[in-house]
């Protein structure tokens, strides 16, 4: 048997090697961005462990971050190693996929903009700034105007997706996403890439909260993980509320104090 960490890193390279390299191309609307359909906002932050608490290692990271659109979808992935990790080891398995996505597929940097780990602990994925929209390399000719997050561990085989895990992939969707977009509504974006599920240049109808098998020929990010969207859609959007309310009680009361 291998020693523990020497398995950690052996059991994520193969699995993080499986999203394909989606190279740069120029920034493509399917269309023109609609005006709000409702007036939800955005949620707040939540608490994000930024790369250097997770001990990125920038000396291999090859260019400066770029940049695309607001963010009009969230891919949800799932790494694809073992679920039977302590989440003290998250950072480490972070820096194996870093290694793998950079040294093993040639990329820039780490492709998912945000990981979660079974604890419900999210992560800063690719550097260029958590407030920004920054453009990852998660999802196969989806990587304009959209964020892609990665949950640790593998949901293939009916593994129960734990709590914490969906309310921080909701939180991180209701945040992301623009103002205005519905968490549980439809996206129109054009393909950028013919290695997806679409030709380069035909335009898909999504979810605005997909998983990665929505793009591209893949079992991620799971079937335990897909089957909770509906359940994280749902939740997104009422955090969104919340934050409406919230927003709009603030007001009415900045107001009565004139």
């Amino acid at each position: 048997m291998w020693p523990h960490r020497i398995w950690l890193g052996a059991a994520v390279l193969p699995l993080a090697l499986l999203v394909p390299r989606d190279a740069p191309v120029p920034h493509i609307l399917a269309e023109p961005p609609a005006a709000p359909r409702t007036r939800a906002v955005a949620a707040p932050q939540p608490v994000i462990v930024s790369r250097t608490a997770w001990h990125a290692d920038e000396s291999i990271v090859r260019e400066r971050a770029a940049y695309t659109g607001a963010v009009r979808a969230v891919f949800v992935h799932h790494t694809g190693e073992t679920n039977d990790y302590d989440c003290a080891e998250a950072p480490e398995l972070i820096r194996n996929v870093e290694e793998a996505h950079i040294k093993g597929r040639g990329w820039d940097d780490i492709g998912y903009n945000f990981l979660v780990d079974r604890c419900g602990t999210i992560y800063e994925g690719r550097a260029g700034g958590i407030t920004r929209s920054v453009r990852g390399a998660h999802t196969t000719g989806f990587n304009a105007d959209s964020v892609g997050i990665a949950v640790l561990g593998d949901y293939r085989d009916g593994e129960k997706v734990p709590a914490p895990v969906v309310r921080a992939l909701a939180s991180i969707a209701a945040w992301k996403l623009r103002p205005g977009e519905d968490p549980r509504g439809k996206v129109k974006l054009r393909s950028t890439n013919d290695a997806s599920r679409y030709p380069k240049g035909e335009v898909a109808v999504l979810n605005v909260i997909s998983g990665h098998r929505d793009t591209y020929q893949t079992s991620c990010p799971g079937q335990a993980l897909y089957d909770e969207l509906p359940e994280i859609r749902s939740m997104a959007a009422a955090m969104r509320t919340a934050a409406e309310r919230e927003g709009e009680a603030n007001t009415e009361d900045a107001g009565n104090t004139h």
